[in-house]
């Protein structure tokens, strides 16, 4: 598979099962009395709706592209296909699903080898469907987006996640919150990666960034950030990231300044 109208294609056709998943998803929210919730690990959740939501996913995206196989957050599926594989997150923000509190995201990206060629971004709280596809630009229900213009951190508004199992580099994360909150328009805390890049790459963020991420996290996201005229790195300026566990990406205008200031306090360079 290849070429841009293929991956449109194949985007379009998706966002049809994310819908399907969206749905049963948001019933749930509406009714949580009853939701059953287990721990994965210190402050880690899953719900019976992740799991059901990752198998209608699953379920779907198999009927529609039968030779692509999965890396998923929950593990309703081993399959793993030669070139192509689906990044499934069914609920990111699992926590403020749980608690009732919106964002909470789906997101789905399909990869071709490592490169992400095809991502959707389903945010509840505000209805919205990101999607974008290789060479085809970033899209939000229907308009195309475009990532912010501003030129420097100190005139932007950062995202970024608080850690929440993952503990080693708490101190450089508390250096960078003081640092972020003293030179940028504010910081803010969604708690979901998914959204954060969404936003991002529609502008209404400048910049985010993140460690202990996984490939579910941000594998549409990328896409979208990159489509959308954005940049990314790891921590240590590697710009592929999708299997990395540190992300930060940008508008793309702020990004060397906003890259050196992260790396200089998150690795003590």
């Amino acid at each position: 598979m290849t070429g841009e109208n293929q991956y449109q294609s194949i985007c379009s056709a998706a966002l049809e099962v994310v819908r399907e998943a969206a749905i049963f998803v948001r019933s749930h929210h509406e009714n949580r009395e009853g939701i059953k919730i287990e721990v994965k690990g210190e402050h880690n959740f899953v719900t019976q709706v992740d799991k059901q939501a990752e198998e209608i996913l699953v379920r779907g995206l198999s009927a529609l592209f039968p030779e692509a196989g999965f890396i998923t957050e929950e593990g309703t599926s081993v399959k793993k296909g030669k070139i192509h594989n689906w990044v499934i997150d069914p609920i990111d923000g699992t926590t403020n699903f749980i608690h009732g509190v919106f964002p909470f995201a789906i997101s789905v990206g399909l990869i071709e080898e490592e490169e992400v060629v095809a991502g959707i971004i389903y945010e509840f709280g505000l209805d919205e469907y990101f999607y974008s596809w290789k060479g085809g630009g970033a899209w939000l229900n229907g308009k195309p987006i475009r990532v912010s213009d501003v030129e420097t951190v100190n005139q932007s508004l950062i995202a970024t996640g608080f850690p929440y199992t993952d503990f080693r580099y708490l101190d450089e994360f508390i250096d960078s919150i003081h640092y972020f909150m003293h030179h940028s328009h504010g910081l803010r805390r969604l708690g979901s990666a998914a959204t954060d890049m969404a936003y991002v790459a529609c502008g209404r963020y400048d910049g985010f960034y993140e460690y202990g991420l996984h490939a579910w996290d941000i594998a549409a996201g990328l896409l979208l950030v990159k489509e959308a005229g954005g940049d990314f790195s790891d921590f240590n300026g590697n710009k592929h990231v999708l299997f990395r566990e540190d992300i930060v990406c940008s508008n793309g205008k702020i990004q060397k300044e906003f890259y050196n200031a992260t790396s200089k306090i998150m690795l003590k360079k």
